[in-house]
């Protein structure tokens, strides 16, 4: 197999090839293929490889998690209002992205925003007649 990588595999350090092995989501077929070829030319040991992919998948578990548990603060408001109400009104892909509880605040926000604009309406129309 060509090693068509920069920088090529065969030059990248023991640590950077673990890296690779250890998240083979992040890289191609052929560059995890090659890490693996090279750990092994290398003699490094199966149980640091193993070692390797398990703190990749914690670390993913951990990122997981943390996305989960995110939520808007008044702070978001306060230091970055703009870019927060773009995202409270505009996004729509917060649930799909793994931000589970910004997507029910978004919800919740959405349609209490709706509420408020039918009722500012619904008074206006009252005392235009």
């Amino acid at each position: 197999m060509i090693d068509n990588f920069k920088p090529p595999i065969k030059s990248r350090t023991t640590q950077e090839l673990l890296n690779i092995v250890g998240s083979p989501k992040k890289w191609n077929r052929d560059a995890l293929y090659l890490a693996k070829y090279e750990l092994s030319n290398r003699n490094v040991d199966t149980s640091e490889i193993e070692n390797a992919i398990k703190l990749a998948n914690e670390k993913e578990e951990e990122e997981i998690l943390r996305k989960v548990n995110k939520s808007y603060q008044i702070s978001d408001f306060i230091l970055k209002p703009k870019g927060t109400l773009f995202e409270l009104l505009f996004t729509w892909e917060l649930k799909k992205d793994g931000y589970i509880l910004k997507a029910k605040q978004q919800k919740t926000f959405r349609i209490t925003l709706i509420i408020i604009i039918l009722f500012v309406y619904l008074i206006k129309f009252i005392q235009e007649n």
